[in-house]
């Protein structure tokens, strides 16, 4: 991928190694990053490792695990300037039969461990004076689709969530923002894009006439990593192909 974004000395630490989490580590790390990525799957952080793309198998399940992870991250990398926030799960099905683990899941997966590593990476981040926070959220948190519910209840919690750290963060020099992508082509679509019809459904919603693919998202990851973006904060970057406009 051609990149002209200069990240040369920049430490950034990636929390999820599939689909748009390992993409854009890897940009990161063309642009002359240096990257760890955490995941819990080592099988996946393996495929990913590479030049400036290190691996940390990490299980985020608690705020004791993710502290550790983004400190054993942090000690690697010497620091820390750039935080982007990967990690994402969706179950489909309607509302009434959605069972109580399957909310409490999505929301301990999607939203809370945003608020653990987010706070971890904030914690470094605001006594240096700098810092990016990028969040991955997703159309889900603005648009109302069925069989959705914890996903976007979870998403929408990451977008005010990031609006309250920037608030609080600005005047140390750390933004905090997220890129909202539409229906992307990845390992958590896969499946449902391969229900008969689904992918021509998808596509005739969006007026750029294609789903997305990982690599649209990490021109604005990168932009709101990079110190170009320094009077940007509190905002949600829909980058969706126009579906959030129809």
């Amino acid at each position: 991928m051609r990149t002209t974004w200069d990240f040369a000395g920049t430490r950034a630490l990636v929390a999820g190694a599939d689909g748009i989490g390992a993409t854009v580590a890897g940009a990161l790390a063309e642009a002359g990053a240096t990257v760890v990525v955490l995941d819990v799957n080592k099988g996946r952080l393996d495929e990913i490792t590479a030049d400036g793309v290190s691996g940390l198998t990490a299980d985020l399940a608690s705020a004791d695990a993710c502290r550790a992870a983004v400190d054993e991250a942090v000690q690697f990398l010497g620091g820390l300037d750039v935080f982007v926030h990967a990690v994402g799960l969706n179950d489909r099905r309607p509302v009434l039969e959605t069972p109580d683990e399957v909310w409490e899941r999505l929301l301990a997966v999607n939203l809370t461990s945003a608020f653990r590593l987010g706070r971890a990476a904030g914690a470094v981040m605001v006594p240096t004076g700098y810092g990016r926070i990028v969040y991955l959220s997703s159309v889900s948190g603005l648009l109302a689709h069925k069989d959705h519910a914890p996903y976007a209840a979870t998403k929408g919690g990451v977008n005010q969530l990031l609006r309250v750290m920037a608030r609080e963060w600005a005047s140390s020099g750390v933004t905090v923002n997220a890129v909202a992508p539409g229906y992307t082509e990845t390992d958590l679509t896969r499946a449902y894009l391969a229900t008969p019809g689904m992918r021509a459904s998808m596509e005739a919603l969006i007026p750029a006439g294609r789903l997305g693919r990982p690599e649209d998202l990490t021109g604005p990851v990168l932009f709101l990593a990079s110190a170009e973006s320094a009077f940007v904060t509190g905002q949600v970057l829909y980058v969706d192909g126009g579906r959030t406009l129809v």
